[in-house]
């Protein structure tokens, strides 16, 4: 069950959506299934004696009603809008379940606590099957605000808890650190333009994409309009320097926040570990291109080590370089396995994030491993291979590590990225695997070899001489 609050200013506007056929004629029998008075709010969907327009600006005026009481000092953010839906496959609620749900969604986020006579106003329209609209003015009766500090996370606790007593499917809870999910206006767009995603999601793995391999913001700026995204810097009008910047898609005209799609992407955050100039330490030429891939299997193999150390700031600096690692990862290593790299790089995205506060100076070799082999030419064979195992292992160890924090929306994230580091690491290594067994050893030396494993780790040997990849490893 996903709880997703906002905040707007035309209760109006979002009645008519409510009760309106929707987007596509998909809203179905629009009606009210609770409210803070149902004697008080007439339900647009249910009276068929007067016309559409005329409840919905009845019922405009009954919830809005303390907020027209304060005349001038109406609130301008005073529209809290919060839709509750349940999990693909979970069973369809009845209105009396989804009323009860609506009633304790509003009792847990400060908008309508159980038994305050003053409480603000809301309703709860359905119209669809699997979802609810709660729809409130944050105005109470005493013409104080509301206390909804942390409304979204408190309406996600509650919400577990009532999967739990309805029993509906399970969802992980968040922490505040995911990004915001595309609106239904917004996968619309993308469904009539022909596009698998929509632009906020295509803008926010650009965004990562880019971040990872540039060496200051003035750059970062630079490659995303080199790529024909919109670029609009935010001028502070305090000091005339730049302080945030949104992004629009290729002849698009709506624009993102930074903090809009991510919120590590928002321009505090990216300077917190890019600086605002142009530095000169690019890379240069090498007398051996092999050197770079073994340099980024050292710091990733590291990075392993440290999610055990016990530092947690340290640690959530290591897990947002990794995200930057597996992104140029992808991006240096062509190949059948690279769709499956690309695939851990976006699923790492939501792993490299939580509440835990990054100290960026300890990651400091990891990261310049990162943007060294984003410039590193191409190495097919052993070296990237090791070093997708590498990654693979770190993958597994940050799933450990927010799993024993709770983490568990990242947790969830790092085993899908650790899924698709399997798959790629099988498809790269399948090939150099067979090259090797087809220059196995002769079977004296073959023999030597069985000796020597039984010798070392007598414990594991019979596992390992029976492994298929045996001949190879010899």
């Amino acid at each position: 069950m996903v709880p997703d609050v906002s905040t707007g200013s035309d209760t109006r506007g979002l009645i008519a959506y409510l009760f309106g056929p929707g987007r596509r004629d998909e809203h179905t029998d629009p009606h009210i299934v609770a409210a803070w008075d149902l004697t008080g709010a007439p339900d647009p969907g249910r009276d068929p004696e007067v016309t559409y327009t005329q409840l919905a600006n009845r019922l405009d005026h009954h919830v809005d009603l303390r907020t027209r009481e304060l005349g001038g000092k109406k609130p301008p953010q005073h529209v809290w809008h919060c839709p509750v839906r349940t999990a693909p496959g979970d069973r369809y609620l009845t209105d009396a379940e989804w009323a009860e749900v609506a009633r304790r969604v509003v009792a847990a986020t400060g908008i309508a606590p159980e038994g305050d006579e003053k409480a603000c106003r809301w309703i709860a329209v359905r119209h669809a099957d699997d979802h609810i609209h709660i729809l409130a003015t944050s105005v109470r009766a005493d013409g104080r605000r509301p206390r909804t500090n942390r409304d979204g996370w408190r309406a996600q606790k509650e919400c577990r808890k009532i999967e739990s007593e309805f029993g509906l499917r399970r969802l992980k809870s968040g922490d505040l650190t995911a990004p915001r999910t595309p609106t239904g206006a917004e996968r619309a767009k993308a469904e009539r333009q022909g596009q698998d995603v929509t632009a906020r999601e295509w803008l926010r793995e650009q965004a990562y994409a880019v971040a990872t391999s540039v060496r200051s913001i003035d750059e970062y700026f630079t490659v995303l309009g080199s790529l024909g995204i919109q670029v609009k810097p935010r001028i502070s009008a305090k000091t005339g320097e730049v302080d945030g910047y949104s992004l629009a898609a290729p002849g698009d005209t709506i624009w993102y926040g930074g903090s809009k799609l991510a919120p590590d992407l928002s321009y505090n955050r990216l300077t917190e570990r890019l600086p605002t100039q142009e530095v000169a330490d690019r890379p240069q030429p090498v007398a051996d291109p092999a050197d770079s891939w073994r340099r980024t299997e050292f710091a990733v193999r590291t990075a392993r080590t440290v999610l055990d150390a016990g530092d947690d700031a340290v640690a959530q600096g290591h897990l947002e370089a990794y995200g930057d690692i597996l992104h140029n990862l992808a991006r240096a290593t062509p190949g059948p396995h690279q769709e499956q790299l690309q695939a851990a790089a976006q699923a790492f995205n939501r792993a490299r994030r939580s509440a835990i506060r990054a100290d960026h100076q300890a990651a400091t070799e990891l990261r310049r491993a990162a943007k060294e082999l984003a410039y590193a030419p191409n190495l097919p064979g052993g070296l990237a291979i090791a070093v997708v195992f590498a990654a693979l292992h770190v993958a597994r160890a940050a799933a450990k590590w927010h799993a024993q924090r709770g983490h568990e929306q990242q947790a969830a994230a790092a085993e899908q990225a650790v899924r698709h580091l399997q798959d790629s690491y099988r498809q790269a290594a399948e090939p150099v695997l067979a090259d090797l067994t087809r220059r196995a050893p002769r079977p004296a030396t073959a023999r030597q070899f069985e000796a020597d494993v039984r010798a070392a780790v007598p414990d594991h040997a019979d596992r390992i001489l029976a492994d298929p990849a045996w001949h190879a490893l010899a």
